[in-house]
């Protein structure tokens, strides 16, 4: 499990911001806190407990209140901001910095951005982005795919035909987000999101047929980059003296990075077709999601039908 920090470039890349200090070098900055600060108490003076690791953002709020002050006062404002030596600065909706600010920043080495964007809705963004960029992360073997919304993780031993099965799932219509390497990132304590790692993202695998490319072969509605873990099914050999739940009246889980998932073991036997079960288990947690449960319905029937013929 590892957390690295986020390239600067990578964020105007991403948010699509423009640079107003090009002189400044970017080529090893990082973020390493998912989180950003709107400086209106730093700009009224007050440096105490001053989030400087993370990214700095200009709203219309902070941008009028500069324009208030006297132009001396606004400068020792400025250095005093600037020599935090903070990530970077962003000026929402187009807002244009003051040049003796731009000149200032160049000399302290801090990058100026300004994004077209409202205030409320560029930070809801960057902090999205880079909650799950920055979230704890492990890589796993499995296959995830999206089935009707729903994000199943299949996992099971090597060659127990996980592959064949997403293969299966992605002409049904379904989509793939990543095949034979799983990265899980821990967005929150109850979400978990999975992705590919970029060298092997659309690709599958087939044993004597080789390397597939899914985008290419089944469209770009076949693939997707990320998907939240709601399902985890275990693939596993089919043996005689082992019992498998027949009803599921009592869900069974999983954990990954303190997370629990819900998880079914499915017995592989010839003529089983993987991917028409996976599209139950996937349908059938959806129902579950939504308050009915088929095993407990049985259940109930079962229990009033004793009943009549008791009374």
């Amino acid at each position: 499990m590892g957390q690295q920090g986020i390239k600067l470039r990578e964020i105007v890349e991403k948010m699509n911001l423009k640079n107003m200090t090009p002189e400044v070098d970017m080529t090893e900055r990082e973020v390493n806190v998912p989180d950003i600060n709107r400086p209106a108490l730093q700009l009224a003076g007050y440096f105490d407990h001053f989030d400087s690791d993370r990214v700095q953002i200009i709203g219309y709020v902070e941008y009028t209140y500069l324009q208030t002050l006297p132009q001396d006062k606004k400068m020792k404002m400025y250095d005093k901001l600037l020599s935090h030596q903070i990530p970077c600065v962003i000026f929402c909706r187009n807002l244009p910095p003051e040049e003796e600010l731009l000149q200032k920043a160049v000399e302290n080495q801090v990058p100026i951005f300004t994004t077209p964007k409202q205030t409320s809705d560029f930070m809801a963004e960057i902090i999205r982005w880079m909650n799950v960029k920055l979230a704890p992360c492990i890589s796993i073997h499995g296959v995830l795919v999206d089935v009707y919304g729903v994000g199943v993780l299949i996992m099971g031993e090597s060659g127990i035909g996980k592959s064949e099965a997403a293969l299966e799932l992605i002409k049904r219509g379904h989509r793939l987000v990543t095949d034979d390497v799983v990265e899980i990132r821990k967005v929150s304590d109850e979400t978990l999101v999975g992705s590919a790692p970029d060298i092997t993202r659309h690709f599958i695998e087939l044993r004597g047929i080789g390397i597939v490319d899914v985008r290419s072969m089944f469209g770009v509605q076949s693939v997707r980059e990320t998907q939240n873990i709601d399902l985890v099914i275990t693939l596993e050999e089919w043996s005689r003296d082992k019992e498998y739940d027949r009803l599921g009246l009592e869900e069974e889980y999983t954990e990954f990075l303190g997370n629990k998932v819900v998880c079914h073991r499915i017995p592989i036997r010839p003529g089983r077709n993987l991917a028409i079960i996976t599209e139950s288990a996937a349908v059938n947690h959806r129902q579950k999601q939504m308050g009915y449960n088929a095993a407990q319905e049985l259940y109930k029937r079962v229990q009033e039908n004793l009943a009549k013929r008791n009374s």
